[in-house]
Formats: C-alpha cells, sequence, structure tokens
C-alpha cells in the first residue's frame, strides 16, 4: 500500500502552510514517528517558500507531490520560474553544464550557491542547505528548456510505536 498525493498551489505565502498541514496529516495517518515527520515538514515548507519566492510570474503556480511508499517518502516541488543558474562545472575532465544535481550534506559539488554553510546574519539562502540537512537524498535541476525548477527529496522514515495499522500496511508493500 502506498499513499500518493498531488497538488497544484498558488505562488502565495499561504500555500505553504496548507502543504506542510496535508503532508504531516499523511504521515500521522500512516503512523510515521513525530519528529520524522517534523523533518519532512520543515523541508517540504522551505522546498515551497523557494517556490512562491522564485517560482515565476505571479499568476503561474507550483506543484508539490509526495508518496509515502514502504519506508521512505519522496517529495517533489516544481515551478515554472527561471530555474536553477547552471555553472560549468568539470566531470571527468571535460566542462559540462549540469542538467541536474545530487545534493547531500557533506557531498554537494562545488560551485553552486549551496554548497556551503549559510552565513549566521544572512537572511536568506538557507533553503536548500536545510532540506539536504533534513532528508536522506536531494536532487535539483531544472525542467527542459529552463521552464522552472525541481526539487525532489526523499527520507527513510521512523515509525511510531503502536502506530496505526496503515503503518504496517505500508511496510509490507
Amino acid at each position: 500500500m502506498s499513499i500518493w498525493w498531488s497538488l497544484h498551489l498558488r505562488r502565495e505565502a499561504a500555500s505553504v502552510p496548507l502543504a506542510r498541514r496535508l503532508l504531516i496529516g499523511a504521515m500521522e495517518t500512516a503512523g510515521v514517528d513525530p519528529e520524522t515527520s517534523y523533518d519532512l515538514a520543515v523541508a517540504l515548507s522551505e522546498a515551497c517558500a523557494n517556490a512562491v519566492e522564485h517560482g515565476g510570474d505571479a499568476s503561474s503556480g507550483y506543484r508539490v507531490t509526495a508518496l509515502i511508499d514502504g519506508d521512505t517518502c519522496r517529495i517533489e516541488v516544481t515551478d515554472s520560474g527561471p530555474g536553477f543558474a547552471g555553472r560549468p562545472r568539470r566531470v571527468r575532465g571535460r566542462p559540462t553544464t549540469p542538467r541536474a544535481t545530487r545534493v547531500r550534506p557533506g557531498e554537494t559539488p562545488a560551485g553552486h550557491p549551496y554548497d556551503k554553510t549559510p552565513a549566521v546574519h544572512e537572511e536568506h539562502g538557507r533553503g536548500l542547505y536545510l532540506i539536504a540537512s533534513l532528508t536522506d537524498h536531494v536532487h535539483v535541476h531544472n525542467r527542459p528548456g529552463r521552464q522552472g525548477a525541481v526539487v525532489r527529496f526523499d527520507k527513510i522514515l521512523k515509525w511510531r510505536d503502536g502506530g496505526p495499522p496503515a503503518a504496517a500496511l505500508l511496510r509490507a508493500s
């Protein structure tokens, strides 16, 4: 058994807590440990806030898709903005501009703004860093033709002790 949902939201600040509440409700129903749910909720809030702030003109929306399948939760936030600015980097000795970048704490590729720990006094620039810190795997890329950005992240789930039967059904599938 899996739980899957997808939302198309307006690029408004009020959409961020709505997406977060839906995710927390799904996690609670499935029997996910509250600390794990909180980490995913913060990561989702950061991805949604980035889509609201950077995701294109005000009339465009963004999409949030979440999947709980077995012991993993995958969340993807897609917008229609300008996408991530790609900087050329060397891969196996030849210059390339990566279409996709895998971001993990301590293993981020050089040359991107989310490589480094944000300065304490900075007001912006923490979103992707927080997502990478709170989840197990992050994949960041632009949609074809730079028609928006995609931030996808996964987290291995921990279950509540004595969680509802849905947790056992999810783990059994």
